[in-house]
């Protein structure tokens, strides 16, 4: 039985060698997937931290800029109405 095995080995090495470098080719092909697929998480999980702390902070600009507005809106409609109503009182005089 071995004698048999190790004689279709020598008739077919060629067979064998070609197996041995696909297998070989096929491991080398899974291992470089993979580590690309580990890089590629990497660089999504910076991206998503560094971009929520980036998002974060413009919101709290955002905001500040917000609350200004809407404090010189208050500021302005106080004056408005203070003009009009003395235009008001002028005209009804």
């Amino acid at each position: 039985m071995v004698e048999e095995v190790r004689s279709w080995v020598k008739e077919n090495s060629t067979l064998v060698y070609f197996l041995i470098a696909q297998m070989l080719a096929f491991g080398a092909a899974a291992a470089s997937i993979l580590t690309y697929a580990v890089k590629l998480e990497n660089r999504v999980h910076t991206m998503e931290t560094r971009g929520a702390e980036y998002s974060v902070a413009r919101m709290g600009r955002m905001e500040e800029r917000i609350t200004v507005i809407e404090q010189r809106m208050v500021a302005n409609d106080v004056i408005m109405r203070r003009l009009i109503d003395e235009f008001v009182k002028d005209r009804n005089k």
